[in-house]
């Protein structure tokens, strides 16, 4: 296990300094009347076991469904290899995370607009895998998005499908974890392996599951007690049921005309699902935030890369 100490500590030190200026100078800024937002941003991690089930579409639609609901939502394309999410939304950065990664931009430079008020942060395309970056490297990146904590209310972090260490740094640096699920036997089989993993690995024990591309709210939940059924057997984890995204067209052609469902069709079947999530999203704010701030969980993962 790997440790900070030293020029690490007074760092940490000036880190949480830092950060309290900011907290009281927006206090200050917001007025006595002004509501407490203790815990800072909300970081979420959408992943899934394998890739075909629809998890970054998920993504960009929750987010403008959030959105539309008043929080401040941010996305991060953390797929460095094949980051889609801005192809999926029909934007076209300049700059991505790569350039972040290697020094040559900051966070707040990399941002740009999606749809419905939402920011991204877009991944790159087979440029630098999280999995070569040194220590250092980590640590430039959670220094990077801790900056962003005040400014936003939701992060949804969009990983890449799998059981990568791109995968589980991301994953387990997330205070949430949202496990996207298709009804297809192999999709389940390969949701169950990566919870699984992140549970004995890395002691994670909570997780929120969405079926997506059910054929109706019977079959989502079909496909829930599956899952349940064999991780309740075998592993000591808590699942709960988010919701699901109903299989429609509508979400094919949004996907075709680079728009997402919830922009282009928002009577559609599939964007009124996305509604009900972003609603379930927020009223499970009370449940979130028990593994602390951006920069607390990363340095865990870091700390503690077997979660041992």
């Amino acid at each position: 296990m790997s440790t900070v100490t030293g020029t690490g500590d007074q760092a940490d030190t000036l880190r949480q300094m830092a950060r309290q200026s900011r907290k009281n100078a927006s206090a200050e800024q917001s007025g006595p009347g002004a509501v407490d937002e203790e815990h800072g941003i909300r970081v979420i991690s959408v992943t899934s076991g394998k890739g075909g089930v629809g998890k970054s579409n998920v993504v960009s639609n929750l987010a403008m469904a959030l959105s539309a609901q008043g929080k401040k939502v941010l996305i991060v394309d953390a797929d460095l290899g094949l980051g889609n999410l801005d192809v999926l939304l029909g934007l076209s950065p300049a700059y991505n995370l790569n350039h972040v990664l290697n020094g040559e931009k900051s966070i707040s430079e990399i941002i740009i607009d999606g749809p419905a008020g939402i920011k991204v942060i877009p991944a790159g395309s087979g440029v630098q895998e999280v999995t070569s970056l040194s220590q250092h490297d980590k640590l430039r990146l959670l220094d990077e998005l801790d900056i962003l904590e005040e400014q936003f209310d939701i992060m949804i972090v969009d990983t890449e499908a799998g059981i990568s260490e791109n995968v589980t740094y991301f994953t387990v640096a997330a205070q949430e974890i949202i496990v996207v699920v298709s009804p297809e036997p192999t999709s389940i089989t390969d949701v169950y392996a990566l919870i699984k993993l992140l549970a004995t690995r890395y002691s994670e024990h909570h997780f929120k599951v969405l079926v997506n591309m059910a054929k109706d709210s019977e079959d989502a939940l079909e496909v829930f007690r599956k899952l349940a059924n064999v991780a309740g057997r075998f592993l000591d984890i808590s699942l709960d049921y988010l919701g699901c995204v109903v299989k429609d067209e509508k979400v094919v052609e949004a996907v075709k005309r680079q728009k997402a469902v919830y922009d282009l069709f928002p009577d559609s079947e599939a964007a009124t699902c996305f509604t009900t999530l972003a609603r379930r999203v927020i009223e499970n704010t009370c449940q979130t935030r028990l593994k602390g701030n951006i920069q607390f969980f990363f340095r865990r993962f870091l700390d503690n890369p077997a979660g041992a």
